[in-house]
């Protein structure tokens, strides 16, 4: 080695190696990449605005005087579980976004930097927070629009966002294992809504479970989507709920931790 190479050499030996981002850095810089993506998909918004707000003065106006006497009355009962309908549609989203990525091969990237693993998909799930909350500002606003008064105020309000934000998050996961067996962005979300419309429909979301047949209240009353919608309710009203409160938070827990891990060993070994 030359005289003249020397110095340079000895000044990239002292020079300090950057660090890897931490983990958390790595998840909000994923988390703000997902929510980037919504400015280039603007289709992506259409569940999160429209569909709440056609589906809310569609069964308020529609509905609400033959099911409650009138629709400021229905909107009361309504309100919540639009809420959580809602949220649970748009969950859709998150297994769809992390389908596109690895069919672009941005996963394979992803795995080659030296970040922490799980961040592209935890960032993908914080991401999705946007998309919750947009659109339930734009049901609470609308609802209050048309009447809708929570009788436990803004805490309560604050306490049903939070629980159905619970649920979501663990339902995501089973959409994150999805997005790694088929092929396209579109069969994720086909297989989703053939899950996620009889688990709302079939649910008191619209109705009170004691109007429906005997045969078809033994159904509903098992699931989950009803026990959300009657704590959502209860805590927004101000209404016992606890047990229903108790039996989400359970439920979320155990899918968690049974798709998680499989989410994350699925990522781990996708091409």
């Amino acid at each position: 080695m030359s005289q003249d190479a020397l110095p340079s050499a000895r000044a990239l030996a002292l020079r300090p190696r950057s660090q890897p981002a931490s983990a958390l850095s790595a998840v909000v810089t994923l988390a703000w990449r997902a929510m980037l993506k919504i400015k280039h998909v603007p289709f992506q918004l259409f569940d999160v605005t429209i569909t709440p707000i056609m589906f809310t003065l569609l069964f308020t106006y529609m509905f609400g005087g033959a099911l409650a006497g009138s629709p400021e009355v229905y909107i009361q009962f309504l309100l919540p579980g639009i809420l959580v309908q809602t949220i649970l549609f748009i969950t859709v989203y998150t297994g769809v976004g992390v389908n596109t990525d690895i069919q672009k091969g941005l996963f394979d990237r992803f795995r080659s930097l030296p970040m922490w693993q799980p961040a592209p998909i935890l960032g993908a799930l914080v991401g999705d927070l946007f998309r919750y909350s947009v659109a339930s500002l734009l049901i609470l606003v609308l609802g209050a629009l048309l009447g809708f008064r929570p009788g436990a105020g803004l805490l309560g309000v604050v306490l049903a966002f939070l629980l159905v934000l619970g649920f979501a998050f663990a339902i995501s996961w089973i959409w994150i294992i999805f997005s790694m067996k088929v092929k396209t962005p579109e069969s994720v979300m086909t297989t989703s809504f053939l899950f996620l419309m009889p688990l709302t429909f079939a649910s008191n979301i619209f109705v009170e479970l004691s109007t429906m047949p005997g045969w078809l209240q033994a159904i509903v009353r098992h699931n989950p989507v009803t026990h959300l919608t009657v704590a959502s309710r209860g805590l927004m009203h101000g209404t016992p709920v606890a047990g229903d409160v108790l039996w989400v938070l359970a439920v979320a827990a155990l899918v968690t931790a049974v798709s998680a891990p499989i989410a994350m060993r699925m990522y781990h070994q996708e091409r």
